[in-house]
């Protein structure tokens, strides 16, 4: 990728800067914003923040319906350790320094910047000890007939978002050990001096922003013409992360032994073709697939419309799960978010899994990056093959496995990773048993 083009708009610029990276990417961000407001210190004890890493709601601002707006540029380090063994008491100490050196420098917030640090199986499995019962971590596998994803098997997983691009830029370059100190606080140690960069993945999520990345580069699987609607947080043009469809932070909790408080985390990347989601499709159709048939026949989300009617919840309630059938012979297609919530629903109503996604320019490409966090990766796999709508494709020839079964027909899964995000006490190279 070449340097930012400077003719872009600022908010274009800024998301082109971080999906470069590196000093120059910094440079330019910086130039760009000369005289934006400082940047909040964080805490000289990192022991004072939440033990939940993933503990960020409380931490972020909400819209007018209740809902978390999540920091709007985002990037995902994969991560490995040298050799087979476990990681020495030295790894440990580089590892922690250079976390708290973020914490000192950045408020915990989307005005500073939002951290955490996963392990998947493969690094646990560095270990003669296996992980304490009831950790759900199995390795990362294909999760229906028809995708053949790249399986991230790298150790760990750094995972930072900020509404401010250079926080973002500058909080990479310390880690790297490229600049000596982070937002005026001294930098101790390079995390790149135990683990090894593999893959660097980016991303953003806003209101208007697909629309705008869109406009200005040829992005694969977006139709000529740029059809989708300015004012979406997203490539398919809806909004998403409707609070009370969302898993609670204390929900989602490992609720004992030495990872209590930890979660576990499954990250996909999401590859989207949207030819004929927009072209074929009018919006009738897409609110069928991306909701369910009663949204459209009840006119829950008007034509023009990206969804915000819906407020705090998708208006997928029990009576539109329960008539999904009847919705697939009688509309001869179903709603991706209808199926889904049939396994993510627990006996109350309340939802499994805390998802945290956002989209992707990556090799000029419309992709999704889709975090998802819930006590155990098995609950995630369940609403996954819920999502496939399988056994739907022997109640009418008319939905196919990838055919009118929600959106299955436009996206692609290329990665897929499980990961365990160790409670902050434990989350710099952690045993696999603790006890």
């Amino acid at each position: 990728m070449t340097d930012p083009d400077p003719s872009l708009g600022r908010r274009e610029f800024l998301k082109a800067t971080v999906a470069l990276g590196g000093a120059s990417a910094l440079s330019a961000c910086l130039d760009r914003i000369d005289g934006a407001e400082p940047v909040p210190k964080g805490v000289d004890d990192s022991g004072r923040l939440p033990e939940r890493q993933y503990a960020w709601n409380d931490r972020l601002p909400t819209d007018d319906h209740g809902n978390t707006v999540l920091p709007r540029h985002q990037t995902l380090w994969y991560l490995t350790l040298d050799g087979d063994g476990p990681p020495s008491a030295d790894d440990r100490d580089a590892v922690e320094a250079a976390l708290a050196t973020l914490d000192r420098a950045y408020e915990r917030s989307n005005e500073g910047l939002i951290h955490s640090v996963a392990y998947s199986p493969s690094y646990f499995d560095r270990f003669d000890e296996p992980l304490p019962d009831g950790v759900d971590l199995p390795p990362p596998r294909a999760l229906s007939a028809f995708e053949e994803p790249d399986l991230d098997t790298q150790d760990a997983l750094l995972h930072l978002a900020s509404d401010r691009a250079d926080v973002l830029l500058a909080a990479e370059e310390a880690l790297k050990g490229e600049r000596g100190e982070a937002n005026g606080v001294a930098v101790e140690a390079a995390l790149t001096d135990v683990l090894a960069l593999d893959d660097r993945r980016t991303g953003f999520i806003g209101d208007g922003m697909p629309h705008e990345r869109a406009s200005e580069t040829k992005l694969s699987g977006i139709p000529e013409g740029n059809p989708i609607p300015k004012d979406a947080p997203l490539f398919m043009g809806f909004v998403a992360g409707f609070r009370r469809n969302q898993a609670t932070e204390d929900s989602v909790a490992i609720p004992s032994g030495p990872f209590a408080d930890g979660t576990t985390k499954h990250v996909s990347n999401i590859r989207q073709r949207l030819q004929d989601w927009y072209v074929e499709q009018d919006h009738r159709q897409r609110v069928m697939e991306m909701f369910s048939p009663t949204h459209a026949e009840r006119g829950m989300i008007p034509e023009g419309s990206v969804g915000e009617e819906l407020g705090d919840f998708s208006g997928v309630t029990r009576e539109v799960i329960d008539r999904i059938e009847e919705d697939a012979l009688a509309f001869g297609r179903v709603g991706h978010a209808q199926k889904a919530a049939r396994a993510n629903c627990d006996a109350d109503g309340n939802a499994k899994l805390l998802r945290r996604h956002f989209e992707s320019t990556d090799d000029d490409a419309a992709s999704l990056h889709f975090p998802s966090l819930q006590r155990g990766i098995s609950e995630f796999e369940a609403v996954r093959e819920a999502m496939n709508g399988a056994d739907l494709t022997e109640v009418t020839p008319a939905i196919r496995q990838r055919v009118n079964n929600g959106i299955l027909e436009y996206i692609f899964v290329d990665h897929r990773g499980n990961f365990l995000v160790p409670p902050r006490g434990l989350r710099a190279l952690p045993p696999a048993n603790p006890d």
